[in-house]
């Protein structure tokens, strides 16, 4: 049997780590701003130009629950990797399952006294992360029943809320591994805290681009056809994810103005469950590619169109951040949107623990 040779990490992998994380917070802490608004009320309170900036927050811009559980993905995956380094093997998703369980005990939710009792890490002493920011329900009810989901005995089988997919893009980070273990990883990751198929998938499907960016070294559009065509390949592939995702490809082709707003909600949804926000974000980051003219101005195009409908502003916005981070590196961060950034050292030292464990800088 021939095994595959993995391509070491691009040069400026340690740039896209960051760019990709730090990228989803500037993105959520943006979107966060107008989470729960109508695109009526943006308009009311911002004006006909709508939200533009990240200075226009009144007193400092917060992250939500998206970049809190985001972190947590990763010392998750940081957990797996420190056993790695001392010769021990791991299971990955009991590791993410109880990277989760400590999110949970920070939003001051109680942990069935069943469950494994893991000892606190340094992720958990920070306070900015204890903060409510308006948690998912979905991802606190399957993990407060203390059953740890799975494909084959899933939580909340019905539900296939977003929250799967706003805190799954450092799985996308995994170098030296298959793609198709960064989508395995990342779907049976889902499967936690969601039962539906979409969730799994579109999951599975962002993680894939995510490391077809970083790793594949594709373009913007290859990335996305890509996720696309990984999604199609799915035994019992969603339906409407494939939709939603054809959707995105096709309309970010037209000519014209973009979709924006209602229009763009309207064509792809609001974005509160998986399919729609993944779509969403894929939309604002290729229809806005054509007229850029930095990278990080296509990072304000595309943050601006995935934030401002009357949808989940947060996590549309937040996905947009990190595909565009993976894709351009920290080149893609608006310096004046980082001097604003909250707890950017926090990210930072995660970030800079991941690149350690992975590549020894």
């Amino acid at each position: 049997m021939t095994i595959p040779v993995q391509p070491a990490p691009p040069a400026d992998f340690a740039s896209r780590v960051q760019g990709t994380l730090m990228g989803g917070a500037l993105g959520d802490a943006f979107g966060y701003l107008v989470e729960f608004d109508s695109l009526a009320a943006i308009e009311a309170k911002y004006g006909p130009a709508l939200l533009v900036d990240l200075s226009q927050a009144s007193g400092t811009p917060h992250f939500s629950d998206d970049t809190q559980m985001s972190l947590y993905t990763l010392d998750g995956l940081l957990d797996v990797l420190e056993w790695a380094n001392s010769g021990v093997g791991a299971d990955i998703n009991a590791c993410q399952w109880l990277a989760y369980l400590r999110w949970l005990k920070t939003q001051n939710m109680q942990v069935p006294s069943h469950t494994p009792e893991q000892a606190p890490r340094w992720i958990d002493s920070q306070s900015v992360l204890h903060h409510q920011r308006h948690p998912g329900n979905a991802c606190v009810s399957g993990l407060a029943g203390g059953e740890m989901g799975t494909i084959f005995r899933p939580v909340n089988p019905d539900s296939k809320g977003c929250g799967t997919v706003m805190r799954s893009a450092p799985y996308g980070l995994l170098p030296n591994i298959e793609a198709e273990t960064v989508y395995k990883i990342s779907s049976d990751a889902a499967s936690l805290t969601h039962g539906h198929p979409s969730a799994r998938q579109s999951s599975g499907a962002f993680s894939w681009l995510i490391h077809q960016l970083v790793m594949g070294g594709l373009s913007l559009r290859a990335g996305a056809e890509s996720a696309r065509e990984r999604a199609v390949a799915e035994p019992g592939a969603d339906a409407q994810l494939l939709a939603r995702l054809e959707a995105a490809l096709t309309l970010s082709m037209h000519d014209g103005e973009p979709l924006s707003g209602d229009s763009l909600t309207d064509a792809l949804g609001l974005g509160w469950v998986a399919e729609e926000a993944l779509a969403v974000a894929v939309y604002a980051v290729l229809v806005t590619a054509p007229g850029a003219h930095s990278p990080a101005g296509h990072f304000l195009d595309a943050i601006r169109l995935a934030t401002n409908h009357s949808g989940d502003s947060d996590s549309t916005a937040a996905i947009t951040g990190n595909i565009l981070g993976a894709f351009y590196g920290e080149v893609a961060l608006p310096p004046s949107w980082l001097k604003l950034c909250e707890a950017p050292s926090l990210i930072r030292r995660l970030g800079a623990n991941f690149i350690k464990l992975t590549t020894g800088e």
